[in-house]
Order: C-alpha cells, then structure tokens, then sequence
C-alpha cells in the first residue's frame, strides 16, 4: 500500500473542516467530491495491496508500540480534512489484510469485490431495516434472498420464515428462543413459571460455545446443556445423545432443544443430520443444524451429500453467507420451517414503531420479528453478490474452496517428514502439525505430538513477524497445540497452497 504521506488534498481544500463540507454547506459540492475521491483512492489501494501477494499481509507491532504508531487521542477541536485522510490511510496500514491469498488464519477470509461494492452502497443508504416504511428495496430483497436460501435447504422450507440476525451465535439463540416458545406458548407472558420442570438442551463436546450460552443466556444454566460426546472425528455421537436424554426424562427433566453442528469450527466436522432428527422426532424434541459455517456446501451438488443430508428435517437452520459463502461481515442467517413462530415469539406491538394502519401491507414490516430494535443492512451486499454470481457461480465457489482443501490434504501426504496430517477433512478445515528437522526422524507418538504442540506459537509468532502468512491454531480435548488451516477466500490457487507449506517450513525448520 502507498505511503500514507502520498495523499495529500489540495491547499485549499487541506486545511478545511467536517462543517465545510456537506451537509453543512450545500455550496460545498466539489470540496465532499475532492475528500471522498481521495478516500475512495486510499480503498482501492488497499484493495490492490490486498490481491498482490507481494505485500505483506500484516506489519506487525506489539500493543504497546501500535500505541506510539498512531494517535488515537479525541481532539477538544476537531481536526482538518487532510488529517483525517491521513487518519484513513494509516489505519488500513497496519490493518490485516484478511483478504489476502495468503491469510488461511479464520473461517471469514477473502474480499469479494462484489460484496464490498454492496457494503460501500448500504453505509451511502445508512437505514435501518425494521421497516418497509425506511428501506422498501432492502426488505423486498431481504425477502427475495431468504425464500430462495429456504428453497436451497429443502421443498418444504419454502413457506417457512427467516431473518438476518447480528452473527450466528445470535441465530442459534433466535432458535432456542423459537424452540422454547413452540412448546411452551406462554413463556412469553407467564415466565419461568409456565414450565413445570427442568428444560435440558443437547449439543455436541464440538459445537461453538454460543449453544452453551444460550442457556445461560435464557435461564438454563450451563449444567442443562448436557455436551454430547463426538467420535475421533469430530462427530457427534447418536446413540450417546439419546442415552443422555433417557438419563434425564428419568430424572424427570425436559429434554426440548438439540443442535447439531454442519462444520464444526476446528475440525470442520459434520454432525449425522438423518440420526439425530430420528431421535428428535422419537422424543419430540426441536433439531436446530448450526449451518453457520457449513451451510455454504448447500450450494454444491457434489459436496453438499451426504454432509447435509437430512438438513430439511430440522426446525431451524442457522446459516452465516459470510463465512464459506464469502459475504463480507457480518452477513448471518437464522431459517425457520415454520411460518410465525419469529413473530410469535418476539413481537412486542410497540406502537410508536409498529403501527397497524399504515397505508402498506405491513407483513413486509420485520422489526417486531426480532429481540433487537435496529438492524443494520446485512441484505444488500449478499444479493448483490448472488446476483453477480447466480447459483451456478456459488456452486463452482464452493467446489474451489473444497478442491484446493484436497489438494493441501495432497501436499501434506507428499511430504510426511514435514507434516503431521491430523485426519482426513469433510471441509476446508485442514488439521496437521508441522515437524521441524530435529523432529523428523522421531517416532510419531504423544511424546512427539507434545513436542510438535509447543511449536505452534513459536511458528505462529515468526509468521506474523515476517508478515507473509497467518494460519490459525490450538488444541482441542484430544491432543495439544495443532494448525487450523482455514481455505474460505476465493483468491486461493494451488501455488497459494504451495507457498503455505515452503513458508512454515522455511520459518520453522530449526524450530
């Protein structure tokens, strides 16, 4: 990116303030245009830093230099326009560039232009979506967008509901709270005394910890979401979870919720879709698929089976676009396969938002849907880019994603005195070790698995200082330290995966 001295405004425009440009000044015209131009050229720069795999994807500086880099401080007055442009331009300078080919650090990476163009249109707009009355085009897209992803999850969705929620812990908490409301209606009024004993949720040792606050959260307690156990590869275990629900219908508790997990967040493992619904359905208890991360292999024909098989006999799918799907944050969606329940469980008649006699059909109104009040635009950016990219476009997204996950499983087998492969993925989770030098003619073993642990941090730390590569890791309850390589950004190309491993192993051979 260029240097942050190089965009300078003007002479006469420099010096100016907030107040001398619109809308404070409607004469001002050209002086906004000279500012955003100059804002807009620092964007594209780092866009174009971005896709150039020369440049670092970080530079690195500990807190407590970060601090003497920048000044952050609150001015009593405010500062010029060129300060604040200079303000921009040193703050995308020592961003991470998440959008880098070469950053596999988190399950969100990659910059779809398409959807950042989106996300440039919704600020411009800057509405709120809880009304047709203030955003008619984003309701009716928002609309558009959710039957069809309702579609994609199976025939029988298609009268269902859905919204876009905050994140998808949010999402999974909008299914609890739905799940709860369909057994016991009158919750809503009445309160914890309406259920006449202990509710207990299921979840596997391996979901995100967002289902576990959801009892927390609601009143629960964490003691009640009972963690099932998953098999070495990260799946729960069916007939474990229907022991732990006998175990508590005898204790005379009131098993209600489970969730079962499509792409856990570390081992990218697919919970058995068809066995758990079964055991739902013989228990009548709700089946909520937490899809945030896995959802997006909906659109692939050759990857969604058998995966998500059996996902259009949940209740409620959660299911985040900006995730695998590439939809810059925050892009989180929460589906129900029945109609209502969302407006059921949360609406709150606030007269002066809700109003009954407007002169719309006021079913297009979606703010007494939801727990919160305003909610940002998280629809345009996501059908701007399905737009762009039509079905066909995601599936062939999706099939890359998971073709160069194979060919790093591939790379990692070619050379097993280097690499550690931890187990074969169902995803683009690739889970392994790297082994230094001195560690390579040692026998595989939980002495070495120790060994190999401790050298994650350390391999980690130098990538970051050398600022060329980011590849997440940690342990889980079956080994120590590992690596996490995460492949969700389209740039991706096999020589991409190449550099991945020839750089660990250029920073870590003496390790």
């Amino acid at each position: 990116m260029a240097n942050t001295s190089n965009y300078k405004l003007s002479a006469a425009v420099g010096p100016l303030k907030y107040n001398d440009i619109l809308p404070y000044k409607t004469q001002s015209v050209s002086t906004t245009n000279d500012f955003l131009q100059k804002l807009i050229e620092i964007l594209l720069d780092f866009v174009r830093a971005t896709n150039d795999r020369n440049e670092k994807i970080l530079d690195f500086h500990h807190p407590e230099e970060m601090q003497k880099l920048l000044d952050l401080k609150i001015p009593d007055k405010g500062v010029s326009l060129q300060q604040l442009i200079h303000d921009c331009a040193t703050t995308l300078k020592y961003q991470v560039k998440t959008g880098h080919a070469r950053f596999f650090n988190q399950l969100s990476c990659g910059l779809d232009i398409i959807s950042m163009a989106g996300e440039w249109l919704t600020a411009t707009a800057n509405t709120n979506m809880f009304t047709y009355e203030i955003a008619p085009v984003f309701i009716l897209m928002e609309n558009v967008v959710m039957t069809h992803m309702r579609e994609i999850i199976g025939p029988n969705w298609v009268n269902g509901d859905s919204i876009l929620a905050p994140g998808g812990s949010i999402s999974n908490l909008y299914a609890f709270l739905a799940a709860r409301h369909k057994m016991f209606p009158n919750y809503k009024e009445k309160g914890i005394a309406t259920i006449q004993g202990q509710l207990v949720m299921f979840t596997s040792d391996q979901s995100h910890y967002s289902v576990k606050s959801c009892a927390s959260i609601c009143g629960l307690g964490t003691d009640n979401c009972l963690m099932v156990p998953s098999d070495i590869h990260g799946r729960m275990i069916p007939s474990e979870l229907e022991r732990l629900i006998l175990d508590r219908k005898a204790k005379g508790h009131i098993p209600f919720f489970v969730c079962c997990t499509s792409g856990t967040t570390v081992l990218g493992a697919f919970d058995p879709i068809n066995e758990i619904a079964d055991i739902c359905e013989k228990y009548g208890m709700w089946l909520h698929v937490d899809a945030a991360w896995g959802g997006g292999l909906l659109l692939s024909k050759k990857y969604r089976h058998p995966r998500l098989s059996g996902v259009e006999r949940a209740d409620s799918v959660t299911w985040n676009p900006h995730k695998l799907m590439g939809a810059l944050l925050q892009c989180s969606t929460i589906h129900f396969k029945e109609d209502g329940l969302l407006m059921s469980c949360n609406q709150m008649s606030a007269d002066y938002l809700f109003m009954q006699d407007k002169l719309y059909d006021i079913r297009y109104d979606t703010g007494d849907k939801v727990i919160q009040c305003g909610r940002h635009n998280d629809i345009f950016k996501l059908w701007l880019q399905w737009r762009a990219k039509g079905d066909e476009g995601f599936e062939k997204h999706m099939d890359h994603l998971m073709e160069m996950s194979e060919y790093m499983v591939k790379r990692i087998k070619d050379q097993p005195d280097k690499f550690y492969l931890i187990m074969e993925p169902e995803m683009v989770n690739v889970s392994f070790w790297y082994i230094p030098t001195r560690l390579r003619k040692m026998p595989h073993s939980a002495t070495r698995e120790k060994e190999l642990g401790k050298m994650c941090p350390i391999l980690k730390a130098r990538m970051m200082q050398a600022g060329t590569l980011m590849v997440g890791y940690q342990p889980d309850d079956r080994r120590p330290n590992f690596f996490r390589n995460i492949i969700s950004s389209a740039a991706v190309t096999q020589s991409d995966v190449d550099f991945l491993l020839a750089e660990m192993d250029r920073l870590g051979h003496d390790l």
